[in-house]
Parts: C-alpha cells; structure tokens; sequence
C-alpha cells in the first residue's frame, strides 16, 4: 500500500496524523482513496442535480469504512478510536459534505441511537446489517415547528396500544429518509410524557418521506418532511433502554463532535483549492499565490484548519478516555463551525468570479457550510451550554 506520507494533506501544517497508529493511518488512507475514486466523479453532478447517487450505497458496503464504531458487529475488530472514526468523517467532508452527512446520519446517529438505546436483542438484529450497510438508517427528531426547543416541545406522539404503539406527527430535515430501511422515530409518549424512540421499517403503513426540495447547501443529502399518520410499531421496536429525552441528548452528545469533525474537513477542502487555484492563476503576469493579500488570506485559513484540528485532537482523546461532557462537544461544535464559515469565505474569495461556478467546486463548500453551521444544535444553542458549564448560571428561556 502507498504510504499515507504520499497523499498527505498539505493542510496539515502541524501533522496530527501522526496521532493516529500505523493501523489507523491505513484505514484512513482507504477512506481518502474511497472519496476520491469513487466519490469525488459523482459530486458536481448530483449536487446540481440534488439527488443523492445511489450507486454509492453497493460501494460503501464493499469499502468495509461502515461500522468500524462498533465491536461485534459486521465484520470489524475492536471498536475504532474516536480520533479515527473523526479524522474519518474530516476526511469524507475534505470531498463532500453530503456524502459525509450520509454516512454520518447512518453510521452515526442513527446505529448510535440503536446501539445506545436498544438492549442486546435489538442490536443483534438490527445493527449487523447496518453495519455491512446491507440496509440504511435514518434519525427523525426535529420537527417543523421545533428544532432548537424540541426537548420541551416535541409534538410527535406515542399511543400504546396492546403489543404495539401507534404514532402521529410530523418531522422535517432528516436525511436519508426517502431511501432509509430503518428510521429512527422519536416520540412523545402520551401516558408518562416522556420521549421514546421507535425503529420505523421501510413500508410501514402511514410513513411517508417527501424529499425537501430547493435547497441551496448539502443539495446532494435526500432531506425529507416526515408525515407520520397512525404508523403502528411493535413493543419489540421500541428501543428500549430510551426512557426519556436525557437518553436522545446522550446520543447528540456523542454524533455532535462529528460535525465538528465536517466542519473541519470543509474548511481543509476549501483550503486546498484555494492554494491550488493561486498557485495555478496568473493575474499581472504571476501566479495569485505571489500577492501579499493572498498570502495573508490562505495564512488565516490556515491558522483556523490548524487550530481547530488540535481542539479536535484532544476531544477525541477526552471521548476516547470517556471523560469528556456536554460542554467540550458544544464547544467543538460551537467553534469550529464558525471558523469553517470564515475558511469558506476567505477561500471563494481567492477566486473571484470562478468562485461561484460550481465547476471550481469552491462554491460548493461554500453552501454547505451554511447546513453544517447551523445542524446538530446552533451555535446560540451549544454557547449556552457552554456558558453554563462555566458560569453556573443557565441562561436557557
């Protein structure tokens, strides 16, 4: 195999990869040679197209990059690092923010809401074949009148009704769920009013997914309004170690430091075609990169790249130690998502004009930023976990 030093990331100014053991370098070095033989073909046209190309289910399931998070299911070994599984999820943004926020919403929120909140039964069911990606999964919590506020405010209901529940309500932005198998459907149950959650198999009777059209960032994931309408689902689809919304907070606690990860990948991305585009443009008979204010804008990219890898660096060693809380992922997620936006800028800023034209690809991350900024709780939202984590005063209305 090529060493990982023959395709390194002329981002990594500081070499965090050399965090990473021997083992880990391969995996990673695998998923950049999977995002750009397989993925980085298919990216311009089906961001255009706003479709998500479904030719790249049967390739991530023989990638052998899902599921690598979770020992003793598919076919890994022990469970990867969280310093792995984030430069992983850096490393698919670096390509494609919504091939990542596929892969994210599968092999994130929604095995971890089943390895997380189903017992031993349901994760021997469900999650090998996930795990393979023989089938897909999705997440369904926010909902079109609350998102922020969707602890309080959740409107979906769960009815029981014998051996089986019923469901009623609405859901917006969730990904995949136009193609998913298994849709994670959170739920507030009538009787206790306490949120629950459900696995929803493709083909329930009352379950439908429409694909939110007209978007203008991460066109290529397939989000979709969620109409739920007497959706019946057996006891034994109830994940039952959920008994309330602390359970679904544990789980955003967890998938939150990913996007953080993204974020990252979006700026190095963008990064990247900055300083290959003022290398290669000539403007006053020389190339871009020879300009001070050039310079000075790559530089500060840089600087943003540089220091919220390290912040990342070490969350994943707090996560992987198991001492990390709330308030280091809202922090991560908080930060790095507002230093992506002035990457994204600085970097369509270096191309002028061709910086809008989706064939210099700029334009892209640059849209996408914009989902990626405002997903997995805003940054108002994570800032107030922070600040109570640090005043002791909550500021929450």
């Amino acid at each position: 195999m090529t060493s990982l030093t023959d395709h390194g990331l002329t981002a990594d100014f500081y070499d965090f990869e050399s965090a990473l053991t021997e083992e880990e370098r391969k995996v990673l070095l695998k998923t950049r040679h999977f995002m750009r033989d397989e993925v980085q073909p298919l990216v311009a046209e089906s961001w255009e197209k706003g479709a998500f190309p479904k030719e790249l289910i049967s390739r991530f399931r023989e990638s052998g990059l899902v599921g690598l998070a979770y020992e003793g299911y598919g076919e890994h070994g022990p469970a990867a690092s969280h310093l792995l599984t984030g430069m992983m999820a850096m490393e698919m943004s670096r390509v494609d923010a919504s091939v990542a926020t596929f892969y994210g919403v599968h092999n994130g929120l929604a095995m971890y809401a089943i390895h997380h909140g189903g017992d031993q039964a349901q994760r021997d069911r469900l999650l090998p074949a996930m795990a393979r990606m023989d089938v897909v999964g999705a997440f369904a919590l926010t909902e079109p009148l609350d998102g922020s506020d969707i602890a309080a405010g959740m409107h979906t209901t769960a009815r029981r009704d014998g051996d089986a529940w019923v469901l009623n309500g609405a859901k917006r932005w969730i990904g995949n769920a136009t193609f998913a198998d298994h849709v994670v459907v959170w739920a507030r149950d009538v009787d206790d009013d306490q949120v629950k959650g459900f696995v929803v198999n493709k083909g329930t009777p009352g379950f439908t997914a429409e694909k939110i059209a007209r978007k203008t960032s991460l066109r290529i994931v397939e989000n979709a309004d969620v109409t739920l309408t007497d959706v019946r689902v057996p006891e034994s689809d109830r994940l039952q170690n959920v008994s309330s919304f602390r359970d679904v907070a544990e789980i955003l606690r967890a998938t939150r430091s990913g996007v953080a990860w993204q974020a990252l990948g979006v700026m190095i991305g963008a990064y990247e075609l900055a300083l290959r585009y003022a290398s290669e443009r000539e403007q006053f008979g020389r190339p871009l990169a020879g300009f001070q204010l050039v310079q000075d804008l790559l530089v500060k990219c840089l600087g943003n790249i540089t220091s919220s890898w390290g912040m990342l660096l070490q969350l994943a060693r707090l996560q992987d130690a198991g001492v990390f809380k709330d308030e280091h992922s809202s922090l991560a997620k908080a930060h790095v998502t507002a230093r992506m936006r002035e990457v994204v800028a600085w970097a369509r800023e270096i191309f002028g004009g061709n910086g809008i034209v989706l064939d210099y690809d700029v334009a892209r991350f640059f849209a996408d930023a914009e989902a990626i900024y405002s997903f997995e709780g805003t940054r108002e939202m994570n800032t107030l976990i922070v600040g109570k984590a640090i005043t002791g005063q909550s500021a929450f209305v």
